[in-house]
């Protein structure tokens, strides 16, 4: 199985590969380590799904991540994390875990608190146009940046943490930050945890 996602990605093109060509490489992987987490994954998002979250949001997303969602629609919850041992949200849960925080912004819990942002982040403890993507089942998150500060990327990849001020850029874009993790997963460097229930670092199984 190594041999033939070696393979897969040496025959793949210098360019980025599609967004369709990483997910089959990733379900393939999963197939092979971690069935019940290619089970858990749901059908692709309807376009009526998607613009309802563009609508409740109020924002255009990137259509790389568009792209994504109609592929897989989230998880359904009953395995671990799929993304660093964080679950990959869907169209419901997106507006779920962005309404928590858009309600704590409009309260005034944030006011006159700032972070420790990268260079290109702004500098809010959380801004509505950080659109939560994944979630570890304690606040924090992987978010699409829809709001970069100076020499930032609109839609870089950024996190978020509920009680810590970093805010470091991940990826420059959403087709970047997939392609690298699932890159990073068949290379050997993320392993399904029983201990966790999700895929984790390596260093740390």
């Amino acid at each position: 199985m190594a041999n033939f996602f070696s393979k897969f990605f040496k025959s793949r093109p210098a360019t980025s590969p599609s967004i369709a060509d990483t997910w089959a490489a990733f379900e393939l992987w999963l197939g092979e380590h971690w069935p019940d987490g290619l089970k858990d994954l749901c059908p692709p998002a309807t376009d009526d799904e998607l613009k309802n979250l563009e609508a409740i949001l109020g924002v255009s997303l990137p259509p790389d991540f568009v792209d994504f969602l109609k592929m897989h629609n989230g998880q359904k919850g009953s395995a671990g994390g799929l993304f660093d041992n964080s679950e990959f949200l869907s169209t419901t849960a997106i507006i779920e875990q962005w309404m928590v925080w858009k309600d704590l912004l409009d309260s005034g819990d944030f006011e006159g608190i700032k972070s420790e942002p990268q260079a290109g982040v702004r500098d809010d403890w959380w801004n509505a146009k950080w659109i939560p993507f994944t979630h570890n089942g304690g606040g924090d998150h992987y978010c699409l940046d829809l709001a970069p500060g100076l020499a930032g990327t609109e839609g870089q990849i950024i996190t978020m943490w509920h009680d810590m001020g970093t805010r470091s850029v991940e990826a420059r874009t959403f087709k970047l930050w997939f392609t690298q993790y699932v890159d990073a997963v068949i290379a050997g460097n993320y392993v399904y945890s029983e201990d966790f229930g999700g895929l984790i670092d390596v260093d740390y199984a």
